[in-house]
């Protein structure tokens, strides 16, 4: 589900990736919300509490909130970086290794988040915003800009559109193609949902520890993708010979 991009992915790859990733970002987006009360899987408030804290001339604050949207540009920014660095002496690991980055960031911050909360409870957000650039560059990259899994109300605004549409005549691949893509769209939702209720549930006991679960999620995944990717090849080996 990694490995495959553009023209190679069939939908399969896409609810496998859309699920995975989305559901990540619902647990980090609730466990960083309670940890440090604000939003760490988007900067559209970020942007707005920006615009807000320049015209009450809180300046330091101000800048606070533009660190965060920078920080979520930022691993937007490397992920693609290393992806394009990458490709150019191999096309293997272009995504594994972006997702690695993010498991080490959550990992970290599971492990060591809970000293920070109330100390430097920026820096948690700063991490998490950027883990989620990371995420987001990675995910829009693969699929070719059709699915993002960090926040959701450009997600909410194209199901709306994709669900009017049912209601008006259709070749039968057109309805084909827009129920894949519904059943993408509600995938993303539910997983979201999902990810969010284990992080709300598990935050009141582990804290910041939750972020390890979601990590362990993701490392699986990128687990299970690259014994998938062996088999095949070995399949194909044998079948040559």
């Amino acid at each position: 589900m990694f490995r495959h991009y553009n023209k190679t992915r069939t939908l399969s790859h896409s609810l496998k990736i859309a699920s995975l990733l989305s559901f990540v970002a619902g647990c980090v987006n609730v466990a960083g919300f309670l940890a440090v009360q604000k939003l760490t899987t988007n900067v559209t408030g970020h942007f707005a509490f920006f615009v807000e804290q320049v015209f009450k001339l809180d300046f330091w604050q101000g800048f606070v909130f533009f660190l965060y949207i920078l920080f979520f540009f930022m691993g937007s920014f490397v992920s693609n970086f290393i992806i394009e660095l990458v490709s150019q002496k191999s096309d293997r690991y272009i995504y594994i290794i972006p997702a690695s980055v993010e498991c080490i960031i959550l990992f970290c911050i599971g492990i060591f988040g809970n000293d920070f909360i109330l100390k430097s409870p920026d820096m948690i957000a700063f991490g998490l915003l950027f883990a989620m650039g990371l995420q987001n560059s990675l995910v829009t990259t693969i699929s070719n800009a059709s699915i993002r899994t960090t926040h959701l109300t450009g997600l909410f605004t194209d199901l709306g559109i994709e669900l009017s549409q049912l209601f008006f005549f259709k070749s039968v691949e057109q309805k084909n193609k827009l129920h894949k893509s519904i059943q993408l769209r509600f995938t993303i939702i539910g997983s979201f949902f999902m990810g969010g209720i284990m992080g709300g549930v598990f935050y009141s006991s582990l804290q910041l520890k939750v972020l390890i679960l979601a990590a362990s999620f993701l490392v699986m995944g990128l687990v299970y993708d690259s014994i998938k990717y062996k088999l095949i090849q070995l399949k194909r080996r044998l079948t040559n010979n």
